[in-house]
């Protein structure tokens, strides 16, 4: 686990290991689904729901601060919307049917989430001083460079090289311009390319390419959640691609793939790689000048962003990986 703002999928097994579920770690608490539930407790799905009635009709609980809805992919490799509750619920049902494993499950996810809690509360301290390094950094090279050109300390080659560098860079600073003030849009992207088409059966085949350089689980489909991530980059609405661009396709591509999980180990670096290739499938993974169009530490910094990320934040990561990677915005 990493910070606060993570999801994670753990597995619950209860003390004499007659039951082993999933548990969804998010919004610093625990989350069950109402079939989960019923696994956990080994009750019928409709006993669990009158339970779960009877503490809202009560007033125990309000459902709007401890009821959430969470993707879920399907059997069918489908995407669906699944109804969770947290911890208040869980422990609000095990008291409900006064059950010993609802005490065993309080237990165990107060342990988890107090050293959940405890290294996110690490890592965000370690990551503001780095950060707040990085700024003062970042203003001592701005002083001394001001402090150069008032004292006239350049001749105009020298002046015309650092103005070169800023219009190398007015993409990059434009749409930083553009994130601040909540103005990036998807825009000028390259159309559709059907020459090219990555199927799950050439994507698996590179993760299993990739296992020789990795150990262990990785690779390992734990469910159908990466086929399903090809296939929704490729989905159409009213007979209209949902995805229309290149560009669109390959970061919601990358952005499935990491949060998907649907691997046992390797999640990230085949979501990396799997994107690079559909890049190259379309013929924009390098820029005309031959320079790769997204550098290396570019993808690893994206690909961790999301993995870090909020789903509200999906939409705005989404963007700035579109805007990164837009052939027509870097010649």
């Amino acid at each position: 686990m990493s910070s606060k703002n993570d999801s994670e999928i753990l597995i619950y097994q209860t003390d004499d290991g007659s039951v082993v579920t999933e548990v969804r770690l998010e919004q610093e608490t625990v989350w069950l689904s109402q079939s989960k539930l019923a696994e956990l407790f080994g009750r019928e799905r409709s006993v669990i729901t009158k339970h779960i009635n009877n503490v809202f009709k009560e007033g125990e609980l309000e459902r709007e601060t401890v009821c959430a809805k969470f993707a879920h992919t399907a059997e069918d490799g489908k995407i669906y919307s699944v109804q969770h509750f947290n911890l208040d619920v869980i422990i609000s049902v095990g008291y409900r049917i006064k059950s010993l494993r609802g005490t065993q499950f309080r237990i165990w996810a107060n342990r988890i989430l107090k050293e959940y809690l405890t290294r996110g509360y690490a890592l965000n301290e370690k990551q503001l001083q780095e950060q707040n390094q990085k700024l003062g950094d970042l203003r001592n090279t701005v002083d001394l460079l001001e402090k150069t050109l008032a004292h006239q300390a350049v001749g105009e080659d020298e002046a015309k090289g650092l103005l070169k560098v800023i219009a190398d860079y007015a993409y990059a600073l434009t749409t930083l311009d553009r994130f601040d003030h909540e103005t990036l849009e998807i825009e000028r992207t390259s159309g559709a390319n059907t020459d090219f088409l990555l199927d799950y059966n050439q994507a698996i085949q590179i993760v299993q390419s990739m296992k020789g350089e990795f150990n262990g689980l990785f690779g390992l489909e734990k469910d159908q959640g990466f086929k399903s991530a090809l296939g929704s980059i490729y989905q159409t609405f009213d007979n209209k691609e949902v995805y229309p661009s290149i560009e669109e396709k390959a970061a919601h591509l990358l952005y499935f793939i990491v949060k998907n999980h649907a691997f046992s180990d390797g999640n990230k670096r085949i979501a990396a790689a799997i994107f690079l290739c559909f890049m190259a499938g379309h013929g924009i993974l390098y820029r005309p000048d031959g320079g790769k169009r997204i550098p290396d530490n570019a993808l690893v910094a994206l690909t961790l962003l999301i993995a870090e990320s909020k789903p509200s934040e999906k939409e705005t990561i989404v963007k700035v990986i579109i805007n990164l990677i837009n052939r027509n915005n870097q010649g």
